[in-house]
């Protein structure tokens, strides 16, 4: 296990370095532009291919991650996986330049190659997480990663507003991409190349897929994690529905253009970050659990609250609102699962963690989307749907044990 300053902090730089990516890409500009501009569709139809979308790459990192995670732990080649997806990710947003009206299919499709890059990317990223810091500092420095995380989603916003404003989104996904490779280059330079699991790639890939059903059931066996990974299922759905829809539900309920979605989404990384720094100690000291809990309550307020508001003003209040738990919510269940964790099972159970995150985010977009369209482009309903899946998510919560929580930690092991 490494627990080098230098290790820590490229392990956090990547946090900055990816986060250009869904603020732009997954938030608050492509949504709109694909929308709007690539789909043209009135009466939801936007909504519904982009609810597509977003739930096929979902899907497609769902039920390969675990499988690549066991890959990575028995072949020591995280690192490796880490750059084929970040390189993967780079590629569809290199295809999104070539995209004009009406181009529909390709839209989904260059989306879907970037989206899978991203998130598969981030299930290597995250299983360095226990091998880098000790079991005292996962909240701290999982929550440090998020806020870094989000000043990058700022800056990333601000230097693409310009070419947004101008409709040269060409420039926009040129500037992600350039943005994520440089910063992220720290991380695989210095980032322990993963623990030596004596088998190569293709050996592991074939003892994986013939042991994919015995670890499921060692998963299933693990009663506290099972527990967790059932309650995150729900209310982190919510949350990544939420985040991919935000900019059309701007746009669509409350009458915003792209330049004010852009400024909404920066004043919100503010204070995303300021909620990801706040809450990164009370994760270690109190336990996440308690940090989740908190947070959940504050998201199911703003939802109902959001299903009543009718002035932009308080929509943006609300976001604020919302924002300040984004980064703590992530990063708090990021370092519950971390404790959660066998040693050396890191990368293949934050598989099943990417399991149960995108196996969830099939739903949500879909239902959103789904009811949008049935209500004839009326998204309000869509906001009771995502409280729902807040609601749920945080009463299964109440039944995890949080081996953090001060009495946990004083209790004889």
């Amino acid at each position: 296990m490494s627990h080098d300053k230098r290790t820590v902090r490229v392990w956090v730089l990547y946090d900055f370095a990816n986060s250009i990516y869904p603020a732009v890409v997954t938030t608050a500009v492509f949504p709109i532009f694909y929308r709007g501009r690539i789909v043209g569709g009135e009466g939801g139809l936007g909504e519904l291919w982009w609810g597509w979308a977003v739930a096929a790459s979902a899907l497609i990192v769902a039920f390969t991650s675990p499988l690549l995670g066991t890959i990575a732990d028995r072949s020591g080649a995280r690192k490796r996986f880490l750059a084929f997806y970040v390189v993967t990710c780079l590629i569809g947003v290199a295809l999104m330049t070539t995209l004009e009206p009406g181009m529909i299919v390709a839209g989904f499709f260059f989306f879907v190659i970037a989206n899978v890059g991203f998130e598969s990317a981030n299930v290597f990223y995250n299983a360095y997480l226990p091998d880098i810091v000790p079991p005292e500092r996962l909240g701290r420095t999982s929550g440090h990663g998020y806020g870094l995380g989000y000043l990058g989603s700022a800056i990333g916003l601000l230097l693409v507003i310009g070419f947004a404003r101008a409709e040269r989104f060409e420039l926009v996904w040129l500037t992600v991409i350039a943005f994520f490779a440089v910063f992220s280059i720290p991380g695989f330079l210095f980032l322990p190349k993963g623990r030596k699991g004596g088998m190569g790639i293709v050996q592991a890939a074939s003892k994986g897929f013939a042991d994919f059903k015995r670890i499921t059931a060692e998963v299933w066996g693990y009663t506290n994690l099972r527990r967790f990974l059932f309650a995150f299922f729900f209310y982190i759905d919510g949350v990544l529905t939420i985040i991919v829809m935000a900019a059309i539900i701007a746009q669509g309920t409350f009458g915003f253009d792209q330049q004010q979605v852009i400024i909404l989404f920066l004043i919100v990384q503010f204070s995303a970050l300021a909620g990801a720094f706040a809450l990164a100690k009370p994760a270690d000291t109190v336990g996440p659990k308690k940090v989740l809990t908190g947070v959940l309550f504050l998201w199911v307020a703003a939802g109902i609250s959001a299903y009543f508001v009718e002035s932009s003003s308080v929509f943006y209040g609300l976001a604020v609102a919302a924002g300040f738990g984004l980064g703590s919510v992530q990063s708090a269940s990021r370092a519950l699962m971390a404790s959660l964790i066998p040693d050396g099972r890191e990368a293949e159970l934050f598989g099943f963690y990417a399991l149960c995150g995108r196996s969830s985010s099939v739903l949500g977009p879909l239902l959103f989307g789904g009811v949008t369209y049935l209500a004839g482009g009326n998204q309000r309903p869509g906001f009771l749907v995502l409280t729902g899946l807040f609601l749920i998510g945080l009463v299964l919560l109440q039944r995890v044990h949080d081996p953090r929580a001060p009495a946990a930690k004083a209790s004889p092991a």
